[in-house]
C-alpha cells in the first residue's frame, strides 16, 4: 500500500433506490443516525468503564433524593390523614383513691399506681416555671409541636454513643405518656410526632402542660407532680416552694438517677440540674436574681413504704367505702374508677391513740402459750358529741390478718351496753311500773335472780338469770344500773314497752334492720347485734342531751381538683334532754363505783356502761365525756372456722368483762386522746326526784368486799316489788366487787331467757372466706 494517506472520494449517487437500512453512502461503519449526529456537531457521551460504573452520577443521586423526598411526604401526608389523636392508654388513667387523715397526711391508697391528677391551677406559678425551665423553655411562645432540630440531634447522639436523648417538646412528652407508650422505635417516634402536630392545633397550651404535670413519672412510684410533691416532701403541690419545684423538676430528666436519699453519691449531678433549672428561670425573668441567689437545696425526705392496706388502714377503707356507698354519695362503681381523694374525719393522734391503748391492755397481756388469746378480737369507735365526726376507730389486729372489722360487724350481742336505752325510753315516755309507780332512777324494783317478768296479764314464761345468778332483792333502778342487773331491766322493758324501748334505740342512733332488736322483754339485756359503730353513734346522742344526727366520717371529697358534694348533715331532737340527761346522770355511778370503776383511769368527769354478751362471747364497755364518746369491745372467734367462741381463760383471765380489759382500753384511750384538752363538767337537766340516795345501797365490809343491802329508798312512793310481788329474801350469793360485769347471762341462761345447755354457739357466723382465713 502506498504511505501517501488515503482519501474517501465520493461515491458517485448510485441509480438503484436505496434500501431501507441500507449504505447511505456514509463511511464505513455509519448509519444515516451518526450521519445526522455527525451534522449536528454532538460529540458522543463516552462510556463508563472500570469502577466507574459503580460510582452513581450526580443525577441518579438528585433524582433518588428527590423521589425519597416525595415518598417522604407522602408518607407523611398520608399518616397525618390516617393516624387519628388516640384514646388515652389505661396506664396514664389509672388512679389510686387517697384516704387522708383530717389534717391531710396519708391514711391509704387503695390501687397500684401513685397519681393523683390535680388542675394546672393547683400548681404554683413558680413551679410550672421550673419545670419549663427543665424541659421545654419555649413550649408556650414555639407554636410548633415537635423540635426537628432538636430530634435530629438527640437522634445523631444516640447512633454516636453520646447517650440516648428524648429531642422532644412537652407536647411531643404528653402524648408519648398519655396515648402512646414507652417503647423506643421509629414508628412509635413518628406517630408522636404526627400526634402531637395534631393535638398542638386542637387544645390549649395550657390543657397540655396539665396533662404532661399529671402523667409525667417523677420516681418513687410517683406520677404526676401531685404524688411527686407527697413523695418527697409530705405536701401537696399547692404547699411546694420554688426550690422544692425546682428540684422535682430536675428529677424529670433521670428520676432514679437525681434522688439524693436513695443515691447520696449523686447529690453533686443532682444539684447541678437543680441549678440548671433554676438559671434557666432566671435567665427567662421567671425568678428574679436576688431570690435565686438565696435559695438553698431542698434535700427530700426519706422515701416512705407504700402505704397499703396493712394495720388500720384496710379497715379504714373499708369502712369509708360503706360509708358513701350507704350514704348515696359514691358507689362502689364509681369509686373503683379511681382518682378520689377522701379526707376523712379521722384524727390520726386519736387514731394512733386507739391502737396503742389495745396495744397496752389487749394484744400484749396475750400468749401464743394459750390458745383461748388466739380467739381476741378488738374493735373500737370513737365519736365527738354535736358533730357525729368519727375521730379514731380500730377494726382488729390487722386487715391483712383479720379481713372482717370489728368496729362495723353486726354479729356481736352487745349485752348490757343496751340497758340505758331502756331507762331513756321509760322517762321520754313518763312509764311507770305494774303498780303505777312512776319510773325514775330511784324507783325500787326487785332485783331476784330469775325473777319472772310480770307483765298486764299477770306473770310471763320469762325469767332471765343474773350474772352470777346473785340475787339483789329489793334496790333502785340506779343500783340495778350499776349492777347490771338483769331481772330489774327485763321488768322494766316490760313496764315501758317492748317495742316503746325498741324505738327509742332507733332514734337514738341504733339502726332498725339490727339482727335481733326484737320488742320483747328481753331486749333490755342485749340480745340485738348491733356494732360498735352503731353503738357509738347511740351514746353520742346520749351525750349530746339527746340531739341525733348520723355519724360523719367523710369531710371532703375531690376528683381531678373538683370537690364532690357531699350531703349536710341534719340533727333533731331524738329524745328530749331531760331523758337523755338523766340516762347520762345514772350512768355516772356507773363509772364512780358500779362495774365500770376501770374507768375512772382517765381522770375526768366520764360515764360509762359495761355489757357481757351470751356465754361470754364479747364483752363491752360504752362510755363518754361530755366531749368524747366511745365503745370498745372484746370479742371472741376462733380464727380457723369463723365461729364465736367464749372468752373464757383469755388474757390470762377466767373470764372478760366489760369493766375489765374493755373499760381499762377505754379509759387509757380517752386519757391520751383529751390529754391536751381542758376537763369539762356535765351540764346536766334531770328528771325531778331523780338525785342520788343519800344512803349507799351496798355496805361494805372491813375485808373490803360488798354485800346487796335490803335498803330501799325512802323516796320511792313504794318498796314493794312491782305487780304487787313480795320483795325478795336478802341475797343468798354474794355480790360482785366494783368493776366486775355483771351485766350479762352466766353462760348457760340465754338472754331470751331459755336455757342453753347443748354447748352450741348461737349466733355464730362461719368463716369469711373459704381459705379458712382468720376474721
Amino acid at each position: 500500500m502506498s504511505d501517501e494517506p488515503q482519501h474517501w472520494a465520493p461515491r458517485e449517487p448510485s441509480d438503484a433506490a436505496a434500501t431501507p437500512g441500507g449504505d447511505r453512502g456514509g463511511p464505513p461503519g455509519t448509519d444515516a443516525k451518526g450521519a445526522r449526529g455527525a451534522r449536528s456537531g454532538k460529540k458522543r457521551r463516552p462510556r463508563r468503564t472500570g469502577w466507574r460504573r459503580a460510582v452513581p452520577t450526580w443525577r441518579m443521586v438528585l433524582g433518588t433524593v428527590l423521589g425519597l423526598g416525595l415518598l417522604l411526604a407522602g408518607g407523611i401526608f398520608a399518616g397525618y390523614q390516617l393516624v387519628d389523636i388516640p384514646a388515652a392508654n389505661a396506664s396514664a388513667t389509672a388512679q389510686s383513691n387517697v384516704y387522708l387523715y383530717n389534717d391531710g397526711s396519708v391514711i391509704a391508697r387503695d390501687g397500684d399506681v401513685n397519681r393523683e391528677k390535680v388542675k394546672l391551677s393547683q400548681v404554683p406559678m413558680t413551679v410550672q416555671h421550673a419545670v419549663l425551665a427543665a424541659e421545654d423553655r419555649d413550649f408556650y411562645s414555639d407554636a410548633r409541636a415537635v423540635d426537628v432540630k432538636a430530634m435530629v440531634r438527640a437522634g445523631w447522639n444516640t447512633v454516636t454513643g453520646k447517650g440516648k436523648q428524648g429531642g422532644s417538646t412537652i407536647t411531643q412528652q404528653y402524648v408519648k405518656n398519655y396515648y402512646l407508650g414507652q417503647e423506643r422505635t421509629v414508628l412509635r417516634k413518628a406517630k408522636e410526632a404526627i400526634i402531637a402536630v395534631k393535638l398542638n392545633r386542637e387544645v390549649t397550651k395550657d390543657q397540655i402542660f396539665e396533662g404532661y404535670l399529671n402523667t409525667s413519672y417523677f420516681g418513687r412510684n410517683a406520677y404526676g407532680i401531685q404524688a411527686a410533691a407527697q413523695a418527697y416532701y409530705g405536701k401537696n403541690v399547692e404547699e411546694l416552694s420554688t426550690a422544692e419545684g425546682a428540684y422535682l423538676a430536675a428529677l424529670l430528666n433521670a428520676p432514679s438517677a437525681y434522688d439524693v436519699v436513695a443515691h447520696p453519691d449523686n447529690k453533686p449531678a443532682a444539684q447541678r440540674r437543680w441549678n440548671y433549672v433554676l438559671n434557666g428561670m432566671v435567665k427567662e425573668d421567671w425568678l428574679p436574681a436576688a431570690e435565686r441567689a438565696t435559695t438553698r437545696f431542698p434535700t427530700p425526705g426519706e422515701a416512705r413504704p407504700s402505704t397499703g392496706l396493712s394495720g388500720q388502714r384496710g379497715y379504714i377503707v373499708q369502712a369509708v367505702e360503706d360509708y358513701l356507698d350507704r350514704r348515696g354519695i359514691l358507689d362502689e362503681k364509681t369509686l373503683a374508677t379511681g382518682g378520689y381523694r377522701i379526707t376523712t374525719t379521722l384524727d390520726k393522734a386519736k387514731q394512733d391513740a386507739f391502737v396503742k391503748a389495745v396495744d397496752t391492755n389487749v394484744t400484749s397481756r396475750t400468749s401464743t402459750d394459750r390458745k383461748a388469746d388466739r380467739n381476741v378480737r378488738v374493735g373500737g369507735v370513737s365519736i365527738v358529741p354535736g358533730s357525729g365526726a368519727v375521730v379514731a376507730l380500730y377494726g382488729g389486729i390487722d386487715y391483712t390478718k383479720q379481713y372482717v372489722s370489728n368496729a362495723t360487724r353486726r354479729d356481736y350481742q352487745v349485752g348490757s351496753v343496751f340497758k340505758p336505752f331502756v331507762l331513756t325510753s321509760a322517762v321520754v315516755n313518763d312509764s311507770t311500773t305494774q303498780d303505777g309507780r312512776p319510773i325514775t332512777p330511784n324507783t325500787v324494783y326487785d332485783g331476784t335472780n330469775e325473777r319472772t317478768v310480770v307483765g298486764p296479764q299477770g306473770a310471763t314464761d320469762y325469767a332471765p338469770a343474773n350474772e352470777d345468778d346473785v340475787d339483789y332483792g329489793d334496790i333502785t333502778v340506779r343500783t340495778a344500773t350499776d349492777r347490771s342487773v338483769n331481772s330489774v331491766y327485763a321488768q322494766m322493758a316490760q313496764d315501758v314497752g317492748p317495742g316503746k324501748v325498741r324505738d327509742t334505740a332507733v332514734a337514738l342512733g341504733i339502726p332498725a334492720d339490727t339482727p335481733d332488736l326484737t320488742a320483747s322483754p328481753s331486749i333490755a339485756l342485749g340480745p340485738a347485734n348491733a356494732s360498735v359503730l352503731d353503738m357509738a353513734e347511740a351514746y353520742a346522742t346520749l351525750a349530746d342531751h339527746g340531739r341525733h344526727g348520723p355519724y360523719v366520717l367523710v369531710d371532703k371529697i375531690t376528683k381531678d381538683g373538683a370537690e364532690v358534694e357531699l350531703p349536710e348533715r341534719t340533727t333533731e331532737q331524738a329524745v328530749s334532754r331531760e331523758a337523755a340527761d338523766t340516762t347520762t346522770a345514772v350512768l355516772r355511778s356507773v363509772v364512780e363505783g358500779g362495774t365500770g370503776t376501770a374507768a375512772q383511769a382517765v381522770g375526768r368527769p366520764a360515764v360509762g356502761k359495761t355489757g357481757t354478751a351470751e356465754e361470754d362471747r364479747a364483752a363491752w364497755f360504752a362510755g363518754y365525756t361530755p366531749d368524747l364518746a366511745t365503745v370498745v369491745a372484746v370479742m371472741g372467734q376462733n380464727p380457723d372456722t369463723g365461729a364465736q367462741t367464749s372468752l373464757y381463760g383469755a388474757l390470762g383471765l377466767p373470764r372478760i368483762n366489760g369493766g375489765g380489759a374493755p373499760a381499762e382500753t377505754w379509759a387509757a384511750y380517752t386519757e391520751a386522746a383529751l390529754r391536751s384538752s381542758p376537763a369539762q363538767e356535765f351540764d346536766l337537766e334531770t328528771m325531778p326526784g331523780s338525785d342520788e340516795e343519800d344512803e349507799p345501797l351496798l355496805d361494805e365490809d372491813s375485808d373490803g368486799s360488798t354485800e346487796p343491802s335490803a335498803a330501799s329508798d325512802p323516796t320511792a312512793p313504794s318498796a314493794t316489788a312491782p305487780s304487787g310481788t313480795a320483795p325478795s329474801s336478802p341475797a343468798t350469793g354474794s355480790a360482785p366487787t366494783p368493776g366486775t360485769d355483771t351485766g350479762g347471762t352466766d353462760g348457760t341462761d340465754r338472754t331470751d331467757g331459755t336455757d342453753r345447755t347443748d354447748g352450741s354457739t348461737e349466733g355464730a357466723r362461719g368463716p369469711d372466706f373459704p381459705d379458712g382465713r382468720p376474721v
